[in-house]
């Protein structure tokens, strides 16, 4: 049987993750991916006990792992400072398997794309077209054309492999808030317990990274396109900057120019991930809002699942049809769940915010890591393929 090919765009988490789950099963991989190099400039990432399920299946869970600080305890507080719930995340481990664990985006970037030979990576490649040819799909790029019996749009929430494939669905929206993200340096103390503070109309949160670095994050209700004034550093400290501790603290260790802000977005439900021999994954696919902390994780579960698929179906169109039977409903349950939980956190009416908060400390905690399970205990498609495994 010839060496199948396939086309991988977008070289983020999920464009690489399905990159190498193809690669290990015998498929002839390239990943066009626009930017000059392979690389992430976002902040923090929590990796949840499914993502190291999947990335179990492409044999990466313990060196990812090793990269990341795993969180021991976290929880909800107030704008008080006083604790609405507390988690114990050695329970969590136990129940589902796996820890939760944060790295930074960087790193788990580059510890996928080290997975793959170098010959496979392809940066500086902006798509301008996809379409099918008879039994191959067209990838017309910067750097010439590729012809693939596959061809999987990673390439991110405004994905242009989705407007070839879907036209007429419709685009993000915005999902009422913005965000700022950053990165402390290393902190002679940091704290050893997150916590997510939820206050009215704006939430501040905030996870040890390793290194004793912390990554940290703020949101707040504004019109999409909100212009910050001096600065984004100024801005989050006028915000947050009277927060109860740790924050202030947090805040005086993060450099002024280290700041990212972006406005958050969703992707409305499409009718499918993939039309012929073309498959939507990750933010193309079901672009989500970071309540849940779930985004790569749906991503990483997206790649195992796809090249199972693959692996299980001779012909690709029934593979990808498959794919999508699987995928979409869960991706799309848990980005509803994600912007049900970023509603709530976001309230600012005063009697409502009372209510949520009450809620959330009268919930008992074994509750809220049984109303978990559907998310984190999903469990990956078939064994591990190992480096030399060929189907």
């Amino acid at each position: 049987m010839p060496q199948r090919a396939a086309t991988v765009v977008g070289g983020g988490i999920g464009g690489l993750a399905a990159a190498v789950a193809l690669h290990r099963r015998g498929w002839r991989v390239e990943v066009l991916e626009r930017a000059p190099e392979f690389t992430e400039i976002g902040a923090g990432i929590s990796l949840w006990p499914n993502a190291f399920r999947a990335l179990g299946a492409l044999g990466l869970a313990e060196r990812v792992k090793a990269l990341g600080a795993v969180e021991t305890a976290g929880g909800v507080r107030d704008r008080r400072g006083r604790w609405l719930s507390r988690t114990d995340n050695t329970e969590l481990e136990r129940r589902f398997g796996h820890p939760l664990a944060v790295l930074h985006r960087a790193d788990l970037l580059r510890a996928l794309a080290e997975a793959l030979p170098a010959e496979c990576l392809r940066p500086g490649s902006e798509v301008s077209a996809v379409h099918e040819d008879g039994p191959r799909v067209v990838v017309e790029h910067r750097g010439g054309t590729s012809r693939s019996d596959l061809v999987v749009g990673a390439d991110g929430l405004r994905s242009g492999v989705r407007r070839s494939l879907l036209p007429d669905a419709p685009g993000p929206r915005y999902a009422g808030y913005t965000a700022w993200r950053m990165v402390t340096e290393p902190l002679p103390g940091p704290p050893v317990e997150g916590a997510a503070t939820w206050g009215r109309g704006e939430r501040f949160g905030y996870t040890a990274l390793p290194g004793g670095r912390m990554y940290c994050f703020g949101t707040a209700t504004l019109p999409e396109g909100t212009p910050t004034g001096s600065s984004e550093y100024a801005e989050v400290l006028r915000r947050f900057g009277a927060w109860p501790d740790p924050v202030p603290a947090l805040l005086a260790a993060v450099p002024a120019d280290v700041v990212l802000r972006h406005d958050l977005y969703e992707l409305p439900p499409l009718d499918t991930f993939v039309g012929g021999r073309i498959a939507l994954l990750g933010d193309a696919a079901h672009a989500m809002t970071p309540n849940l902390g779930q985004g790569a994780c749906q991503a990483l579960e997206d790649a195992v699942t796809l090249a199972h698929c693959l692996d299980t179906h001779q012909d690709t169109t029934a593979a990808l049809r498959a794919y999508d039977l699987v995928r979409r409903p869960r991706a799309q349950s848990v980005a509803r769940r994600s912007a049900r939980l970023g509603t709530v956190g976001q309230l600012a009416w005063p009697p409502a915010a009372l209510l949520r908060d009450t809620a959330a400390r009268l919930t008992p905690v074994r509750a809220t890591l049984r109303s978990m399970t559907p998310v984190l205990g999903w469990q990956a498609p078939g064994g591990p393929v190992t480096e030399n495994e060929r189907h």
